[in-house]
């Protein structure tokens, strides 16, 4: 990535391709949109008020970074030298009391100096606006995204205003709370907005209407509406979603006497979206918000299957863990990948809950006795921890139905992909490295086990293990907080053991020699993985 401040010149050979400079390259369309770009044959430079919080996105050291802000005249000017397009996708939304004045000057300051440097467009994305109703009455996050489009347009420059509702895709603020309300609440009392209609649109299409404005006539300087072809109640999108998710029918009960203040503190306090950003969002859904007209086709064209149905834009909002796709980096349970999968860069609360429970410990032994250890895990050898806690885990699960811990496991010292061991599956396996389980038991949600085998920086033998739950609905989110108290004890002496036992197979003494009690030991023999040199189990199991 290359970060300098606006006085220094751009360290990367001249090109002939186009230029794009993207403002809130760190927000959540931003983030996605700049490897769009990238792939659709553009340059990009972003702007960052703080630069080194672009680092860690996947296309940091394909991009040029300029410190600056939109507020400030002088760091734009250099931002824009040699700028085609320019993205404005940045809002003062959180910044409490001000926020339009804020929001009215950055616009202005942004579309002088983009003018002053011969920018040949500039696109902004807002909010869909409801008709008929006068701005005045609008909520002050609708009129403030109103008048920012307006400012833009006004600017000279030709611009394209994209407004869109209600945007699909894990991590976006809407999403999230359509999630986080749907998951969370079987039995909802609900504002009166949830029979208010909207259009939602997918994240996948945002984006491709944002690169393709990039390619707009000069003469093209207008709004467009941008949705999906489904036109919902929120209250249809609560029960959609219940569905495509797996969930159990919701009850959901409109109360009017809930202001918009009142849902949107309520809101803030059921999901983990932020107050500052629950409460306006609660308030833009008092108004319907229905595209009229589809224009933007005449510019940016439909591929087939597009746009993307509301079903389909949960589908791919949900896939990753409805498939099973977690990732294998250690770095983040998630990794970029298609626009609509959360991004390890997204907020705290984007994405969805994904619980993990996290261990690590440097192993006084070789890469190989771990790994044996690792691998040798389950059926007679046991799970490396209290033993009582998962021998009663296996009953209750029978109990209901369940696989329980009778299966054991094929081999009693290799693993393959797809194996079962106890009530697990073998999801992934990297010998030497890597092994992954994936949970049969029966769970209100999707959990996995996660045990990797490395070397740290210093040359260290390091063990990480990483347990990880998905909820479904308030009965996921009731079980892993009872169970987590129990972590400690269950996987905390699950990683210290396996350390102990690679340990003690490292410090065996070798074949054919005396043991430290004098005994010696025949060449050749062998024991399973993970026991003592008298054959005893290895490590204690509690």
């Amino acid at each position: 990535m290359a970060t300098h401040d606006p006085v220094e010149t751009h360290p990367r050979p001249a090109s002939d391709r186009p230029l794009c400079l993207v403002t809130g390259a760190g927000g959540y369309i931003g983030g996605r949109l700049v490897p769009e770009l990238l792939d659709a044959g553009f340059r990009v430079r972003c702007l960052a008020r703080t630069p080194a919080n672009l680092r860690d996105h996947p296309w940091a050291d394909r991009v040029e970074v300029v410190r600056g802000d939109v507020t400030d005249a002088a760091t734009l000017r250099p931002a824009f030298r040699d700028v085609r397009v320019a993205y404005y996708l940045v809002h003062s939304l959180s910044s409490g009391h001000g926020f339009e004045e804020t929001d009215r000057k950055a616009a202005r300051t942004f579309a002088e100096e983009a003018r002053a440097a011969g920018v040949r467009r500039i696109v902004y994305l807002g909010g869909l606006e409801p008709a008929d109703v006068p701005e005045r009455e609008l909520s002050p996050h609708l009129r403030s995204r109103a008048e920012v489009g307006r400012i833009l347009l006004a600017s000279g420059v030709p611009t394209t205003v994209l407004r869109a509702a209600v945007v699909i895709g894990s991590g976006s603020a809407s999403f999230e709370m359509l999630r986080h309300l749907t998951e969370r609440l079987p039995v909802m009392v609900t504002p009166r907005w949830v029979g208010t209609r909207v259009q939602p649109i997918a994240v996948r299409d945002v984006l491709r209407y944002l690169v393709g404005s990039a390619r707009m006539p000069e003469d093209v300087n207008r709004a467009f509406d941008i949705g999906g072809p489904d036109v919902l109640t929120y209250h249809d999108m609560m029960v959609r979603y219940a569905q495509v998710a797996g969930l159990r029918r919701r009850l959901i009960l409109p109360v009017p006497m809930l202001t918009p203040r009142l849902s949107g503190l309520w809101v803030g306090l059921v999901t983990p979206v932020p107050a500052s950003l629950a409460r306006p969002l609660a308030e833009s859904l008092r108004y319907e918000v229905v595209c009229a007209d589809h224009d933007i086709a005449d510019h940016v064209p439909d591929p087939p299957g597009t746009p993307i149905s509301f079903d389909e834009a949960l589908r791919l909002a949900l896939q990753r863990v409805q498939e099973a796709r977690v990732a294998t980096r250690w770095s983040s349970a998630s990794f970029p990948g298609a626009p609509s999968d959360p991004l390890p860069t997204d907020p705290d609360w984007a994405g969805g809950s994904l619980y993990t429970d996290e261990r690590e410990r440097i192993v006084d032994a070789g890469q190989r006795e771990l790994w044996q250890v690792v691998e040798g895990i389950g059926g007679a050898n046991g799970w490396y921890s209290f033993p009582l806690a998962w021998a009663v885990r296996g009953w209750l699960d029978r109990l209901i139905g369940g696989v329980g811990l009778r299966r054991g496991r094929r081999d009693a010292q290799r693993l393959r992909a797809g194996d079962a061991l106890d009530f697990w599956r073998v999801e992934e396996i990297e010998p030497g490295t890597l092994l992954r389980l994936r949970a049969e038991m029966r769970l209100p949600g999707l959990a996995w086990l996660e045990m990797r085998v490395e070397r740290d920086d210093l040359g260290r033998t390091r063990y990480r293990q990483r347990a990880l739950f998905h909820p479904r609905g308030l009965a996921g989110q009731a079980y892993w907080w009872s169970v987590s108290p129990f972590h400690a004890v269950v996987f905390g002496g699950m990683a210290r053991n396996i350390a102990r036992a690679a340990e003690r197979a490292a410090h065996r003494p070798p074949t054919g020699t005396a043991d430290p009690a004098g005994k010696p030991e025949p060449v050749g023999a062998s024991r399973p993985s993970g026991t003592g040199p008298t054959g005893d189990p290895g490590p204690p199991r509690a």
